[in-house]
This record gives structure tokens, C-alpha cells and sequence, in this order.
């Protein structure tokens, strides 16, 4: 078997199947021999799994995985990869590539088919640019997933993991921990990856949470106030939510003022439960 993270079998077999990595999909591999047997030890995959891979790229997070899961399903977008694909995971039965965008997919329909009598778990190197979009869309639809185990730029990890009621946190941290309890497992050095990227990244895990962090009225509604929240990070809350969701500001503060919070308080001062309180509030 090709040692997929030698910069010279990768450019072998790259120059064989005429590929020339795209910067369009965010493909930088990993070449640091190390790091994706960390992740899959991390994410505790075995016989009880099948896991889903996004973007295998070349297959070397793809060949650690299908080497403990019972089956493996790796969606690709990029139609030039199933050919390198099929030669350098050619000794494994237990790994199928579905030429398709993650982000279109019948991910539920892929579950059900693929993995009846297993466990589901996500893992992957993701493409930086679509990380938000691939995880919001994996956690909203409620997906029989157990944990979402990926590789993602470092300053998007901090965000993601924030905690919500904290300064570092954005609209995606209380978005994720709505749904999921996140954690920063590990960094990873630009040198790791071929061609080495400008950032540094970092190895999260989402455990997904039988339900969710608090109860809402309305999720849709309910998210819709916290983006609004959070689309003027420098003003209040009240100031944000007012020019956000086109309301007055003396109903926000109204609201702020029913739901026992601060009127001058910052969005990233609040926790999910005072949302759902301002929510109600705004709805009574």
C-alpha cells in the first residue's frame, strides 16, 4: 500500500491520475503521519461504527478509519478524485465514495440506507471555507450522529467551542452548543498538511446532544434573535436585536428589561437560557 503521507508518493500519484490539487475545494493533505490516527483514537471509532467521512481527499484519514469502523462512507465533491480514490484504498471492502456535495446530499436517506444496526459518527479533514455550512447543516437536521469528530483553522475552532456567555463567543457558539457539547482536542502545525496552509488548525469533537440545550418556542425564530444578537458585536444586545430583526429598541429593552437582563448587556453576555427568556419575552 502507498504511504499516503510521503510528499513524494502524493505527487506521484497525483501526476499519474493528472491531478493538481484545487485551492477552489480547500485541498491541503496531511502529510504528518501522526495526526489522523489521533483523530480517529480520538473520536473511539471500532466494529460498532459507521462513520462519515467529508472530503477523504487523497483517502488518508479514510484508509485509519476503514481500518477500525465496520463501514466507511466517504462523500467527495471534487469528480476527479474516485479514480486516485480507488487505487489507494484498493485493498479495503469496507469503504464507499459517493461522488456528491455535502451540502446537497440526503444525509438522513445516506444513514438509513448505509448504516442500519450502527453507530453513526462523522469525521473528517474539513475544507475551511465551508466549515460552518457542513456543521450547521449536520447538526439542524437532527441526524442520528452520536459525535462529529473534524479538522478545522484553529481561530474557527476557538469560536466554535467558546462558551456561550463568554467573550470569545459568537453566534455559531451558541448555534453548536444548542445542539452539541463541544470540545478542542488538539492543534495542528501548517507543516502537517501538503501544501502547508497560512493557519494553524485544530481537532474538535461535537458530542451530539439527545436534546437540545434548552427549550425554544420557535428554533427558527429562536436563532434568527441570536444572529441578530450578534450581527453588531460591537453594540448592546438591544441595539443589535432593534437594527437586526427591524423591531424598536424600546421593545428590546421592553424585553430585556420582562426577561430580568441587563439593558445595556452585551450579546456574548448572554447564556442560551437567557435567549430563550428574552425570546418569551419578546412573544408575550
Amino acid at each position: 500500500m502507498p504511504n499516503l503521507t510521503d510528499i513524494s508518493t502524493i505527487r506521484d500519484l497525483c501526476a499519474r491520475h493528472d491531478f493538481a490539487l484545487s485551492k477552489g475545494f480547500g485541498q491541503n493533505f496531511i502529510v504528518n503521519p501522526g495526526i489522523c490516527p489521533k483523530i480517529v483514537e480520538a473520536a473511539g471509532i471500532d466494529e460498532s461504527y459507521g462513520v462519515i467521512e467529508i472530503g477523504p481527499g487523497i483517502g488518508v484519514l479514510t484508509k485509519e478509519l476503514a481500518q477500525r469502523a465496520k463501514k466507511v462512507v466517504a462523500i467527495e465533491v471534487d469528480q476527479r478524485l474516485p479514480a486516485l480514490l480507488a487505487e489507494t484504498l484498493a485493498e479495503f471492502d469496507n469503504i464507499e465514495i459517493v461522488l456528491e456535495d455535502v451540502l446537497k446530499v440526503d444525509l438522513a436517506g445516506l444513514i438509513r440506507e448505509k448504516f442500519a444496526g450502527l453507530k453513526v459518527a462523522v469525521c473528517a479533514n474539513l475544507p475551511y471555507y465551508i466549515t460552518s455550512p457542513i456543521l450547521m447543516r449536520l447538526l439542524e437536521e437532527k441526524l442520528p450522529i452520536e459525535h462529529i469528530t473534524v479538522m478545522v483553522q484553529k481561530e474557527a475552532a476557538d469560536r466554535i467551542t467558546a462558551t456561550p456567555g463568554t467573550r470569545q463567543a459568537g453566534a455559531i457558539s451558541y448555534a453548536v452548543d444548542y445542539y452539541a457539547q463541544p470540545r478542542l482536542l488538539f492543534t495542528v502545525q501548517p507543516g502537517s498538511f501538503y501544501p502547508p496552509p497560512k493557519v494553524t488548525s485544530a481537532v474538535i469533537q461535537l458530542a451530539v446532544r439527545p436534546e437540545p440545550a434548552v427549550k425554544t418556542e420557535n428554533e427558527t425564530e429562536f436563532f434568527k434573535l441570536v444572529r441578530a444578537a450578534f450581527s453588531q458585536r460591537r453594540k448592546t444586545a438591544a441595539n443589535s436585536i432593534s437594527s437586526g430583526l427591524g423591531i424598536s429598541k424600546a421593545q428590546v429593552m421592553a424585553a430585556l428589561e420582562a426577561a430580568g437582563l441587563s439593558p445595556t448587556a452585551r450579546p456574548e453576555q448572554l447564556t442560551l437560557a437567557d435567549f430563550c427568556a428574552l425570546q418569551q419575552a419578546m412573544n408575550g
